[in-house]
């Protein structure tokens, strides 16, 4: 597996952050992990090939997340090489994604669901019991809820090299959480705030690095950072509270996720932000 990270950020506009999406590339295809109104965009300067994406995952839908979507299919519709495309775009996700592209399509009659290709929308409802996803042969998905929205979920993925990675998007602190990202070799986390937090549906330090003791994954990457943290060294503050190794996320970090039953670490390749 291979993670590139588009958007570490918020919906609170930064020079340096976008909001959130993180592109996968697995052997059995790739997948963009939420589609904030930013990502279409990240994609093309990260050179990705996305006019043959294989699926998106939107998580919840705040817009921070979910508001790319439709302006990526209206981008697709017109782009070149779109009409040599022939496999399907499959979107799944949070419940309430295909109301949400129905409603911007009849807006303005943007024939978002007339490409030369299919799309496939699959919703998954919330659920607090861990349920497994068919999508793509020879990967494993798997979903639970989080205490963020009520239709809010988390991601599992595991490919064919036993390699898994854990997503959460946006959480309140859960233990439930914790156990569903056991012995991740890659846990994306979000870690909001750096204390004092305004709200139990996020996340703070403190509350991260609970849920990285229990969870133990081999790497975590904090992502959805507020600009507070913009004069924090949060790698450092993070390692006064758990002893395992974590990354803090920007724009452009592209990260090697190798296989869960070696000892090697993953091979880090740090692009400058852009």
């Amino acid at each position: 597996m291979q993670l590139v990270v588009l958007g570490s950020g918020t919906s609170v506009f930064h020079p340096r952050r976008a909001s959130a999406g993180f592109w996968l590339q697995t052997k059995a295809g790739s997948i963009l992990l939420d589609c904030s109104a930013d990502a279409p965009h990240r994609m093309a300067a990260e050179n990705l090939d996305w006019i043959n994406l294989d699926a998106i995952w939107i998580s919840h839908l705040h817009l921070d997340h979910c508001a790319g979507l439709a302006p990526f299919l209206f981008g697709i519709k017109w782009a070149k090489g779109s009409e040599r495309r022939l496999k399907p775009l499959r979107i799944f996700g949070c419940h309430g994604v295909a109301a949400l592209l129905k409603a911007i399509d009849e807006t303005h009659h943007y024939k978002l669901f007339e490409q030369p290709f299919a799309i496939e929308i699959q919703e998954i409802e919330s659920h607090d019991e861990v349920t497994q996803v068919d999508l793509l042969p020879g990967l494993m998905i798997e979903t639970i809820s989080t205490p963020h929205r009520p239709e809010s979920l988390a991601i599992r993925l595991t490919d064919s090299d036993d390699r898994t990675l854990v997503y959460t998007s946006d959480t309140g602190y859960s233990e439930r959480i914790a156990q569903f990202a056991r012995d991740a070799d890659l846990l994306i986390l979000e870690c909001s705030f750096y204390r004092d937090k305004p709200t139990p549906k996020h996340l703070e330090l403190a509350d991260a690095m609970r849920l990285a003791q229990i969870a133990e994954p081999k790497e975590l990457l904090l992502t959805h950072l507020y600009p507070e943290w913009d004069s924090i060294n949060l790698e450092h503050e993070a390692a006064t509270r758990w002893s395992g190794k974590t990354i803090a996320a920007f724009d452009g970090l592209r990260l090697t996720i190798e296989r869960a039953q070696t000892n090697e670490a993953p091979n880090k390749n740090q692009s400058a932000p852009r």
